[in-house]
């Protein structure tokens, strides 16, 4: 039987016997290594490339790539030797976002949010499962969000494709600069809690009727009669995941 050229998971190349120039393949395989082995990325939301890239810099393109990205949205782009090398995602690969501080998961067709831990605390409960691989999954995750300015953006997103029953808050650091904040999403900027109240440790239980959503999302706590000038808020997504069979 005649041997594969690459390796089965990671594509790598292996050296054939009696071949000339065995640095090349070797060289080769070390840089697909760097690139894709304990994978952090800078961004996911850029879809031309940087103008001044650092050897090593990672991104995983957004849709619609463009000029050397043309054709390659959702691989992810690695600038390597003074030039962008592309490299396709396999099932289950995690990911670092560097910009957002979250960790993400190839689904086999798009990056979403790990379905369990992240940097700022997750927990996960499957209900049920088929033998196919299918699974029915609540989720919840936290953050504490240091609030400035006219808003501040949770760095955890809602995942695309879930199914949120509510966003639960609690004052951690009394907040200043403001006589209330509202907690929701861009549009709806109240759609789990408006006017709370900014004394520590008071909280809300932003519930509403179960919520889809199509893209990620992150929640967003908005200042009322001012601008945030100190204080914090712990916030808590709970939602659910359909996960679809695996085979």
């Amino acid at each position: 039987m005649r041997m594969a050229e690459d390796t089965a998971n990671l594509e790598l190349p292996y050296i054939i016997a009696s071949q000339a120039q065995k640095h090349i393949t070797h060289n080769e395989a070390l840089l697909r290594l760097d690139a894709i082995v304990q994978l952090s990325v800078i961004d996911r939301d850029l879809t031309s490339p940087p103008a001044s890239p650092l050897d090593g810099d990672r991104y995983i393109i957004a849709a619609g790539g463009t000029g050397d990205w043309l054709g390659k949205d959702g691989q992810m782009a690695a600038f390597q030797n003074s030039t962008w090398t592309f490299y396709l995602p396999q099932k289950g690969w995690l990911c670092w976002i560097a910009d957002e501080n979250i960790l993400l998961v190839f689904s086999g067709a798009t990056w979403a949010m790990a379905s369990s831990g992240s940097a700022s605390g997750g927990a996960s409960t499957i209900i049920n499962s088929s033998a196919n691989g299918a699974q029915t999954k609540f989720e919840l995750f936290e953050e504490e969000l240091t609030l400035s300015g006219a808003n501040t953006n949770s760095t955890i997103l809602i995942p695309s494709r879930a199914i949120v029953f509510g966003v639960s808050t609690r004052t951690t650091q009394a907040i200043s600069g403001v006589t209330s904040y509202d907690c929701g999403i861009v549009g709806e900027l109240n759609k789990y809690g408006g006017s709370l109240s900014i004394a520590l440790n008071s909280s809300n239980s932003g519930v509403t009727g179960p919520t889809a959503f199509y893209s990620d999302t992150p929640i967003r706590i908005s200042a009322n009669g001012g601008n945030f000038t100190g204080g914090k808020v712990r916030l808590a997504i709970h939602y659910m995941l359909c996960n679809s069979p695996t085979t």
